[in-house]
C-alpha cells in the first residue's frame, strides 16, 4: 500500500437508468463509441490513467489538476457537438466532479477521502458541466483561462467537513456570473479565447466515388493533429462531418461551431499522384486568410498533411509546445500502402454494422502485415474486437483484444487511439 497527493476525476452518465430503460442496446453502443472516439483519447492525450470503469462511470486519476481540468473541459465541450443533431432525451451527458487530495493506492485501484469527495462533487455537478473542489480550483489559478461560479461551501454526504465547490463555467453558461478572484482577469483580457477552427470535410475529386475514403481519412488526419496542440480550440470529427457532401455558408458554419476560422478543401488521388488544395478562411466575412495547392507523388501525403497543419499554426499565431512539435510531425507509418489500408479500414469502421466491422478488420489486419510497427492498426483491430463483442456478442475473448491494444501501445505509449483501445476492451469486462 502507498500514499500519493493526485488529482482525481469522477464521472457519470446523467439519467443512465432512464436511457438503459427505452433502449439498452442503443444506449449502450453510443456510450462505448463515445468513449472510444473521445473520451479515452481526451485522457491519453492529458497522461491520465483510468483506474477503473463502470457500468455508467468513469474514475480517473491525473498527475495534475490543469491537466484534469483541460481534459474534462474538452470532453464536455466536444459532447456538446456531438449531441447537436441527437434528440434531447436520447443524449448522453456527463457530470464531472474533480479534487486533489491524498490518496491510497493498492493493486492499481485508489481509495481515500480525495476519491470519496471528488465522487460527491460528481453528483452534484450541473448536466454536461464540470465542478471542482475549493482546493482544485486553487491549483488551476490561471492556467487555463476559464471562468468560475462560486457555489459556495456545501455539505457532502459521509464528508466531515463542508467543501467549497465551484463549476467551471463552459462558453454556453457564461451567462453566470463568474468569480474572479484566482481566476482569468474580469477585464478584456479574460475574454480571450484559443484560436479556434472547424475542418470541413474535404471534396473528394477523384471522380471515382470508391476514393471517398481517402479524403475523408486525410480530413480526419488534418483535424487529429491539430486537435493535438493545446493552444488551439479543433471542433471534434463527428461534428464537422455532419456537413460532408452538404453545400455549405463559410459564415454560417462559423456560427454554427463558434469557431473563428474554417478550413476546407478537396482530394484529387490519381494512381501514384496526389492532389490536395486548401483554403483557410475567416468566419465573420468569409475572406481567405490563405490558401495553396500541393501536387505531389503520394509517397509525400504525410509531408503535405504536415505541412497543412504547421500553416494553420502559423496563421493563427498558435505557440507550439516542444512535444506538439513533435507530436505533429510524426509519421505513423512509412508505407503509404499501409496507410491507404488503414484509412479504408477506419472508414468501414465508422459505419458501424457487423459486416462493415468486419471489413474493417481485414484492412487493419492488412496495415499490420505490410508495416508490423503500425500502432494505429493494431489499436484498430483492437476496436474491430471489441465492438463485435459488444453489439453482436461475437466469440473473442477479453484476453486476445486486450493483447492486441497492449501492442499498439508498446509500438508508441503515447498514442490516444491505443489508450482509447484498451479503455473499450477494458468496459467489455
Amino acid at each position: 500500500m502507498q500514499r500519493r497527493l493526485t488529482a482525481i476525476l469522477a464521472a457519470d452518465v446523467v439519467g443512465y437508468s432512464r436511457l438503459m430503460g427505452l433502449d439498452e442496446r442503443g444506449t449502450l453502443a453510443a456510450l462505448n463509441l463515445h468513449r472510444a472516439e473521445l473520451v479515452d483519447h481526451k485522457i491519453a492525450e492529458h497522461q491520465g490513467r483510468i483506474v477503473k470503469l463502470t457500468g455508467d462511470g468513469i474514475l480517473v486519476e491525473f498527475p495534475s489538476v490543469v491537466s484534469a481540468v483541460a481534459c474534462a473541459t474538452e470532453v464536455q465541450l466536444q459532447m456538446r457537438e456531438r449531441n447537436f443533431s441527437v434528440k434531447e432525451d436520447q443524449r448522453i451527458q456527463f457530470r464531472i466532479g474533480i479534487n486533489v487530495g491524498d490518496i491510497i493506492v493498492e493493486n492499481d485501484d485508489i481509495y481515500g477521502d480525495g476519491v470519496n469527495v471528488a465522487a460527491r462533487i460528481e453528483s452534484m455537478a450541473p448536466v454536461g458541466g464540470i465542478s471542482l473542489s475549493g482546493t482544485a480550483r486553487d491549483h488551476v489559478g490561471r492556467n487555463l483561462g476559464l471562468h468560475f461560479h462560486d457555489r459556495g461551501e456545501q455539505s457532502l454526504k459521509n464528508i466531515e467537513r463542508p467543501v467549497r465547490v465551484f463549476d467551471v463555467l463552459l462558453p454556453e453558461d457564461e451567462d453566470r456570473p463568474a468569480q474572479n478572484n484566482m481566476g482569468s482577469d474580469a477585464s478584456a483580457s479574460s475574454k480571450q479565447e484559443r484560436p479556434s477552427i472547424a475542418v470541413l470535410p474535404f471534396d473528394n475529386m477523384s471522380g471515382d466515388p470508391e476514393q471517398e475514403y481517402f479524403s475523408d481519412g486525410i480530413t480526419e488526419d488534418i483535424i487529429t493533429d491539430l486537435s493535438k496542440i493545446s493552444g488551439l480550440s479543433v471542433i471534434a470529427r463527428n461534428s464537422a462531418f455532419t456537413l460532408k457532401g452538404k453545400a455549405v455558408d463559410i459564415q454560417e458554419v462559423s456560427r454554427r461551431f463558434n469557431v473563428a476560422t474554417v478550413l476546407e478543401g478537396s482530394v484529387r488521388k490519381a494512381g501514384q499522384r496526389v492532389r490536395v488544395t486548401a483554403q483557410l478562411i475567416l468566419g465573420k466575412d468569409g475572406t481567405h486568410l490563405w490558401a495553396d495547392r500541393y501536387d505531389r507523388e503520394l509517397t509525400d501525403i504525410f509531408a503535405i498533411q504536415d505541412e497543412i497543419t504547421k500553416t494553420i499554426v502559423d496563421q493563427l499565431k498558435v505557440k507550439l509546445l516542444p512535444a506538439e512539435q513533435k507530436a505533429i510531425s510524426l509519421s505513423p507509418t512509412t508505407s503509404v500502402e499501409a496507410y491507404t489500408a488503414y484509412l479504408r479500414g477506419r472508414d468501414f469502421l465508422h459505419r458501424h454494422t457487423k459486416s462493415y466491422y468486419a471489413l474493417a478488420r481485414r484492412m487493419f489486419a492488412k496495415a499490420v502485415e505490410i508495416d508490423p510497427l503500425y500502432a494505429r492498426a493494431y489499436a484498430g483491430i483492437a476496436d474491430c474486437d471489441s465492438f463485435l463483442v459488444l453489439n453482436y456478442n461475437t466469440q473473442i475473448t477479453l484476453e486476445s483484444i486486450m493483447a492486441t491494444s497492449a501492442k499498439a501501445l508498446e509500438l508508441e505509449s503515447g498514442l490516444a487511439e491505443a489508450h482509447a483501445s484498451r479503455g473499450l476492451a477494458l468496459s467489455l469486462g
